[in-house]
């Protein structure tokens, strides 16, 4: 190797060295500073609610759709009544199962399974969609709805009217077109990088959800929507 090529190669260690030290130096000021930004994060504290107009709609002569009108489209766009869980299996083409999401949890079911027809689970991410978008505007910290009921199979409807005779043998609950969903019970949202947040009252979160319930309900054919008071719940059926 002569003496140019030498210098060349000299030239070149030295400044990948130079580059390597540089970006390591770097990043470890980065990294330094990050830690001091997630300490100072933390030091904050419990990230608190800051509720702004907040009310109850008029459950009661808001969502007040009968089980006669509800039972009528529920039949007309839902699945046929099925038997138990491995037949609802079987029609994975006109049902999908629930998840929990981002939005929402699925309750332990003791009465029903986690199926419904598409449209319905649209209806049912729309939902969780606009409550989480509506606890934020309104200055409250995030929540998750809980489904406590879906799709009940003709073996799920025998047990419960043994355990309560005035439960109907012929609920939309059949036809994987209807959820409820709890207006006293959510799952709180458990942290932000390492801040707790703060609870929520549970009367602001059932007063948002019963908002973003009524804008719904008001949408031309949407759904339908009965205030259940003895289920602390809401009965939700999809209507296309």
């Amino acid at each position: 190797m002569n003496k140019k090529n030498l210098q060349i190669a000299v030239f070149v260690v030295l400044s990948g060295l130079f580059f390597l030290l540089f970006f390591s130096v770097r990043s470890c000021v980065k990294q330094r500073r990050l830690r001091k930004e997630e300490q100072a994060w933390l030091a904050l504290g419990p990230i608190k609610n800051a509720p702004v107009r907040i009310y109850d709609v008029k459950f009661s002569r808001e969502f007040n759709d009968m089980n006669d009108v509800q039972l009528q489209v529920a039949q007309a766009i839902g699945v046929p009544p099925v038997a138990d869980r491995e037949a609802a299996e079987q029609l994975k083409t006109r049902l999908v199962k629930l998840e929990d999401t981002d939005t929402y949890v699925v309750d332990s079911l003791t009465h029903s399974i986690p199926y419904l027809i598409p449209t319905a689970k649209e209806l049912l991410d729309m939902i969780g969609r606009n409550f989480q978008d509506s606890l934020a505007s309104k200055g409250l910290n995030p929540n998750k709805l809980v489904v406590t009921s879906v799709l009940r199979t003709e073996a799920d409807v025998s047990r419960l009217r043994r355990r309560n005779l005035n439960a109907s043998d012929n609920s939309t609950h059949r036809y994987g077109t209807t959820f409820d969903l709890s207006y006293w019970n959510y799952v709180k949202v458990p942290e932000l990088r390492g801040r707790p947040y703060e609870d929520v009252p549970p009367e602001y979160l059932r007063a948002t959800l019963s908002q973003v319930l009524k804008d719904i309900h008001d949408m031309p054919g949407v759904c339908y929507i009965k205030y259940e008071r003895k289920q602390s719940c809401f009965h939700i059926t999809v209507r296309k």
